[in-house]
């Protein structure tokens, strides 16, 4: 971060409410002012402990998606007793993290031996956090999802990182928690800190992403988050783009560039374009699956689609409502398509959405073709076809359906194709042409 914004960076707690902050953000329009609220509420009638963990689990599903929030179904055995697997995992995509919610339900006291207790707890809960990992790297369980959706969950399929989550009325000033090395990356946060990175990224991977980030750098004082958020976000808009790989470049199409962090929370530009991602993550979480699909296919869709960048949604939102609008104007003898496309800058991941005038099985296969075309396509210029995934979602207008404006039709592939010469060469043949009005 340059001296500029680091001069300009300001925080201070709100008056009104002891526990709001205020930061005094520069940005390159000039001075922002975004105030942190406080947590959400705890829920009525119910413990503050138990009350703690349901709170931050509705902010990671209100503002993430509850497919990616999951808590045990079943205790996992240990000897003659049974042991419990963490209170939360926050699962996307190759990302795991252990959230351990940690309540102070009597009356603080002294900042001395309060600082004493958070200490404390947070050294218990990077221990359960790292027992948590080890229990399901050694035997896989079956995990319940915010949708009540079972999943069976292998610790050896993710990246793991412990989250030490404080519910505390009055963290004393400057308190850092500090642990023995768990042998994997660790993170402290206040509720607060954990509903602004939801509210201000509405991204469970983005928010993943952050605490990645932010647990390789020095620990901040508990409830500075939102400080070090904002710290980051401007040394963001100063980095230069990551370097792209000669042969994504080889694909053609425009580099896109973005800050990771956005300043401005996600949808503040007054539309509801940003949307435009969520409605389709939900059409994907609420359709059934068909007999060769399970939970897991689902994850990977979900996945797949939510790692499209926080600062990219917005725009594509418009892009895709703009789709909407247009593909229905041919004649209904035709069909209209179109099509944005985004590879990541090593090429193994690359997202496909779309619009078609109309859905039938004619255009179910065209579109299934164009994803694995592409596919096929990114895999031959970067020679990464392993490590390579392509998700595709369409959007069809519904003409005569006033209940539903769209139907969402998804298409995913990875590794090698097995497709033929022939295929391959129809597939070309069809889509690799210039006119985006192709006769049905």
């Amino acid at each position: 971060m340059t001296d500029q914004h680091a001069a300009a960076l300001q925080h201070f707690v709100d008056t009104a409410d002891a526990s709001g902050l205020t930061l005094i953000v520069d940005t390159p329009q000039g001075p922002h002012l975004r105030r942190i609220p406080p947590a959400l509420p705890l829920p009525t009638h119910v413990e503050h402990g138990p009350g703690a963990e349901a709170a931050a689990q509705t902010a990671a599903a209100a503002w993430g998606m509850p497919d990616f929030v999951f808590q045990q179904a079943d205790h996992a055995a240990k000897g003659s007793g049974r042991r419990e697997l963490g209170d939360r995992l926050l699962l996307a995509g190759q990302w795991g993290a252990v959230v351990q919610v940690k309540a102070r339900t009597v009356a603080p006291k002294p900042d001395s031996l309060e600082t004493a207790w958070i200490q404390k707890v947070a050294a218990k809960a990077i221990r359960q956090a790292k027992g948590t990992v080890r229990q399901l790297r050694m035997a896989p369980a079956v995990m319940v999802n915010g949708r009540d959706n079972r999943m069976a969950v292998d610790g050896h399929a993710f990246e793991w990182i412990a989250v030490f989550l404080l519910d505390h009325p009055g963290v004393p000033d400057q308190t850092v928690p500090t642990w023995q090395p768990p042998g994997m990356p660790a993170i402290a946060l206040t509720r607060r800190d954990w509903d602004f990175l939801f509210d201000q990224l509405r991204s469970t991977t983005a928010v993943l992403d952050y605490l990645f980030r932010a647990a390789a750098l020095p620990a901040v004082p508990l409830g500075d988050e939102p400080v070090r958020y904002y710290e980051l976000a401007a040394a963001d808009v100063d980095a230069l783009p990551a370097p792209m790989s000669p042969e994504v470049k080889g694909l053609g199409g425009v580099q896109f560039s973005a800050p990771q962090l956005p300043q401005v929370p996600a949808g503040a530009d007054g539309t509801r374009a940003h949307l435009m991602i969520r409605f389709m993550l939900e059409d994907i979480a609420l359709t059934p699956l068909g007999e060769t699909l399970d939970e897991a296919d689902r994850f990977t869709l979900l996945s797949a689609l939510d790692w499209l960048p926080v600062s990219a949604r917005a725009e594509w939102g418009h892009l895709l409502l703009d789709m909407l609008r247009d593909v229905p104007r041919v004649p209904e003898e035709h069909c209209k398509w179109r099509f944005r496309r985004l590879v990541d800058a090593e090429g193994t991941r690359q997202v496909i959405v779309g619009a078609a005038s109309r859905f039938d099985s004619v255009v179910q296969a065209a579109f299934s073709a164009y994803v694995q075309l592409r596919h096929v396509e990114v895999c031959e210029h970067t020679r990464k076809a392993e490590h390579t995934s392509t998700l595709g979602v369409l959007l069809t207008p519904r003409r005569r359906d006033r209940r539903r404006l769209w139907d969402t039709t998804t298409s995913y592939t990875s590794g090698e194709l097995d497709i033929s010469p022939e295929d391959l060469q129809l597939y070309r043949d069809t889509w690799n042409q210039t006119s985006q009005d192709l006769t049905g």
